[in-house]
């Protein structure tokens, strides 16, 4: 059930390599500058809920605004505005909008120069890149996004444009509960998990699961 251990280490040396590898495109004439400081580990591996099997670890890489781009909510749809080395890169669509699906493309582009990795291709929810290694059985989705003055991030839509999200709320909530009960609830989390794996004809999402259990107990501190 619990990931093993030594497996767990070698996949965060392995993803803090590829981060690196990301980071060297930082600046390039075809790419963007990388805003270091706000890429963001998110889903299960990162706020240690994930069970075996150890299939894909999610990186949500941000790019800057380097000051020129802006973005203009819509209901729960945003545009962001690009800059002029967008429209030089075609990453513009009418209105100097910011097409999403162009961004996970030219990232796609860059990951496919990498030799440590075997395919870079469009994730299926055509909202991130999914990057297949060679050496390992984990494939990492990468979300390309923007962090905003507002203090939440942009990502792709799957549509070809944005929408916020702010994944650090799930992990911080994981994290106050699991310590306000002792350290035991990332345990219970993961046995639930198995548990509905196991024990259902059809299972509930992972991360609807994991929310219904924080919910719970997250009443009980109320």
């Amino acid at each position: 059930m619990n990931l093993d251990s030594e497996k767990t280490k070698t996949a965060r040396s392995s993803r803090d390599n590829l981060i690196s590898n990301i980071n060297s495109f930082s600046g390039d004439g075809d790419f963007f500058v990388v805003y270091d400081e706000k890429i963001l580990n998110f889903g299960s591996f990162a706020r240690r809920t994930k069970i075996r099997p150890l299939d894909d670890i999610d990186i949500m890489i941000c790019f800057s605004g380097e000051a020129t781009r802006t973005y203009e909510m819509y209901g729960d749809e945003a545009i962001i505005y690009g800059s002029a080395s967008d429209k030089s890169n075609n990453l513009l669509d009418q209105g100097y909008r910011l097409n999403s699906t162009k961004v996970i493309n030219r990232l796609i582009s860059k990951l496919s120069l990498l030799n440590d990795y075997k395919k870079a291709e469009m994730h299926k929810n055509m909202e991130a890149a999914t990057l297949q290694l060679k050496s390992y059985e984990w494939n990492f989705d990468i979300v390309p996004c923007f962090y905003t003055v507002h203090d939440f991030y942009l990502i792709p839509n799957g549509k070809g444009s944005w929408k916020k999200t702010d994944p650090r709320i799930d992990r911080d909530r994981v994290t106050t509960l699991n310590q306000k009960f002792n350290g035991n609830l990332l345990s219970l989390i993961r046995l639930i998990k198995y548990w509905n794996i196991i024990n259902s004809a059809k299972t509930i999402s992972s991360y609807l699961l994991e929310a219904m259990v924080l919910d719970r107990y997250d009443k009980l501190v109320a």
